[in-house]
C-alpha cells in the first residue's frame, strides 16, 4: 500500500528546513539545492511542492508570520489585565528565546533580500506596525493610555522600540537579553499609561 503524505505538513518541513538554511548560511545559501538537502528531499520531491525558489521563501516567510500569530491570538484569548496582556503580545514578536531569535533572525534576512524584489515578493510589510497600533488602541480602548497622547506618533514608537530592540538583541545578545527586554518593554508601556495599577 502506498506511503500517504499529508503534503501540508511536508511543505511546513521544508520551509522550517529553508529557515535552518537562513540561519546557517545567510540567504545567499538559501538555494533549492541546499534546502533540499537539509529537508532530506531530492531537488524533483522539493519541486514538486513548490515550483521556484521564490515561491518557496514567500512560503516560509508566511509561515513565521502565521507561528507568531497563532501565540499573539492564544495570549489575546488569556484573561489577562490589559497592561500584561500587551506585554505578553509584544514578547512575542522579539526575540527572548530560541524559537523567537531564529524567528527574528530569519525574517530580517528575508526582508533585505525581498527589498531588491518587490515585483516577487510585494511590500506588505511584516504586520508588527498594524499590531502596534492594535496595541496602542486596545489600551486606550481600556481606558489604561494617558489623555493626551498622540497614539499616532505613540505606534510610531513603540513600533521603533519593538524593531530595534529586536536588532539590539540579535546584535548584542549578552548585552539586550530576555530580562533587558522585558524591562525596557514593561518601562516604556508603564509610561504611556495611567499610574493606577490595573
Amino acid at each position: 500500500m502506498p506511503k500517504i503524505v499529508d503534503h501540508e505538513k511536508r511543505k511546513k518541513q521544508i520551509a522550517e528546513a529553508t529557515w535552518q538554511v537562513i540561519l546557517h548560511k545567510g540567504m545567499e545559501g538559501a538555494t533549492v539545492r541546499n534546502i533540499a538537502k537539509e529537508a532530506g528531499l531530492s531537488l524533483g520531491a522539493l519541486r514538486h511542492y513548490f515550483s521556484t525558489q521564490d515561491e518557496l521563501l514567500v512560503y516560509a516567510m508566511k509561515l513565521v508570520k502565521e507561528n507568531a500569530m497563532i501565540r499573539v491570538n492564544e495570549i489575546i484569548k488569556r484573561d489577562l489585565p490589559a497592561k500584561e496582556k500587551v506585554i505578553q503580545v509584544l514578547l512575542e514578536i522579539v526575540p527572548i528565546n530560541k524559537e523567537t531569535m531564529a524567528e527574528m533572525e530569519v525574517w530580517f534576512a528575508f526582508t533585505f533580500y525581498a527589498r531588491h524584489k518587490e515585483d516577487v515578493f510585494g511590500v506588505e510589510g511584516d504586520g508588527i506596525f498594524k499590531g502596534v497600533q492594535n496595541v496602542i488602541r486596545y489600551l486606550d480602548q481600556s481606558g489604561m493610555l494617558r489623555e493626551g497622547l498622540n497614539k499616532d506618533i505613540e505606534s510610531e514608537k513603540l513600533y521603533a522600540i519593538v524593531d530595534g530592540i529586536a536588532l539590539h538583541a540579535m546584535l548584542e545578545p549578552h548585552r539586550v537579553n530576555k530580562d533587558r527586554i522585558i524591562q525596557t518593554l514593561r518601562n516604556h508601556i508603564d509610561s504611556l499609561c495611567v499610574s493606577a495599577s490595573n
